[in-house]
């Protein structure tokens, strides 16, 4: 049945329920599939799996773009009486636990092509979690919470990622294959009991139905667009870049350092990841009071520090404590950027589509890092990693560059929410 509608929460406060609701939200829906994409490759190498199987693993990670197929889907049609977003998000929720709860029956190496089936399910199923949740997000956080409640959000995926590719791996020789399977269905299922007690604020929905194609891709391509889109649109395109190809740099350092596998994994998936979710978390707060525009060109500078902070396991000189300090720097730096840009993405969704707008957003700002990683390795292969860490910084510095740009354009931009809380007209 034709949907009903996201509006914001009146107050710009909200409960801890929901920002319990959300970080359980955004946490497992990463989970199971981060166990699948990277510790399932571990698991699949030690008991003798050919390459291509290894391969069809990492290509769950390539159901995620596809979202934005069934998106409009989900900002249109509401599922019986469970809430809109609500509707959506526990019937995935309840999906996920399902799928997991299965392939416990089944071994992921006699029964690969079952399992890998099911783990197809389990990713399409995540990535319509994600746009239900990121469409409860938008309707239950007003401007004056988005910091925190996106910092939730950047925080969450860190966590589910941190757990499910690594946690979950260091106790699989105890758990097995069916204990694993059972501990993921069981954290998943906390999300899917914290819906069930939650009940989704009514309000109206304004669905552009029945129009036509050209018109509907015209909106997409206006994804929540306000006054300079232009600006936006170039700005969410650029800032990653530098980013990623920093990221691509860090683990071929600290192999070429002589570092143990271990060691590696310990500060990348683990100290990494904690720094990031403290550094979103302290964006989260800082950005509502300071207002989009400044939280914008603070983000895009402490990002720029991040990524040159990279150079001291890239130059290869340093202690290896001092390395491991950097690399913990890097996430720390990066995620405030994170945040603040998913702020302005939830910003600039429509009340009408707002998992539509949010998800075409945050997919372009995703893919362009994923392919900034490929390009940070392609340029450190052919011109050497301190070559390719010049080209992260000066990419980082052109993000900076447009943060600028966006904010001297003013009444131009048009940021939701630019006023720092105490100073609103």
């Amino acid at each position: 049945m034709p949907a009903a509608a996201p509006a914001a929460v009146p107050s710009d406060r909200v409960g801890g329920r929901v920002r319990l609701l959300l970080a359980s939200l955004y946490t497992t829906q990463t989970l199971a599939l981060m166990f699948f994409v990277a510790a399932l490759i571990a698991i699949l190498a030690d008991g003798g799996a050919d390459a291509d199987r290894l391969t069809l693993v990492y290509m769950l990670g390539l159901v995620w773009p596809l979202k934005l197929l069934w998106a409009p889907v989900i900002d249109r049609w509401r599922l019986g009486r469970a809430g809109h977003y609500r509707g959506w998000a526990m019937v995935s929720q309840t999906g996920m636990v399902a799928v997991l709860v299965v392939m416990a029956g089944f071994d992921p190496l006699a029964d690969f092509p079952v399992v890998y089936g099911l783990c197809l399910a389990l990713a399409l199923l995540s990535a319509t979690q994600d746009v239900a949740a990121d469409g409860l997000a938008c309707r239950l956080l007003p401007p004056g919470a988005r910091g925190p409640g996106n910092a939730l959000q950047i925080s969450g995926g860190l966590l589910g990622t941190m757990l499910g590719a690594g946690g979950v791996l260091v106790l699989y020789p105890y758990l097995g294959w069916v204990g694993a399977m059972a501990l993921l269905a069981g954290v998943t299922a906390i999300s899917l009991i914290q819906l069930a007690l939650f009940r989704e604020p009514d309000a109206a929905l304004v669905v552009a139905a029945g129009l036509p194609w050209r018109a509907r891709l015209a909106r997409l391509s206006r994804a929540g667009a306000r006054g300079g889109a232009l600006g936006w649109g170039v700005l969410l395109l650029i800032w990653p870049v530098g980013a990623g190809m920093a990221y691509a740099l860090i683990m071929p350092a600290l192999v070429a350092a002589g570092w143990p596998l271990d060691r590696i994994g310990l500060v990348v998936n683990l100290a990494g990841p904690v720094a990031g979710i403290a550094g979103a978390l302290l964006a989260g707060g800082l950005a509502t009071r300071m207002g989009r525009r400044r939280a914008l060109i603070m983000a895009a500078a402490v990002q720029l520090a991040g990524i040159a902070a990279v150079a001291l396991p890239v130059v290869g000189t340093a202690p290896a404590s001092a390395a491991a300090v950097a690399v913990c720097l890097y996430f720390l730096l990066y995620n405030p950027g994170a945040t603040v840009m998913a702020m302005v993405m939830m910003d600039r969704a429509s009340a009408a589509r707002p998992a539509t707008d949010y998800s075409v957003q945050s997919t372009l700002h995703a893919a362009m890092g994923m392919g900034s990683i490929s390009a940070g390795a392609a340029i450190a292969a052919a011109a050497g990693p301190v070559a390719a860490l010049w080209v992260a910084i000066a990419a980082g510095l052109l993000a900076l560059l447009g943060s600028l740009v966006l904010y001297r354009q003013g009444g131009e931009a048009d940021l939701v929410g630019d006023q720092p809380v105490g100073r609103r007209r």
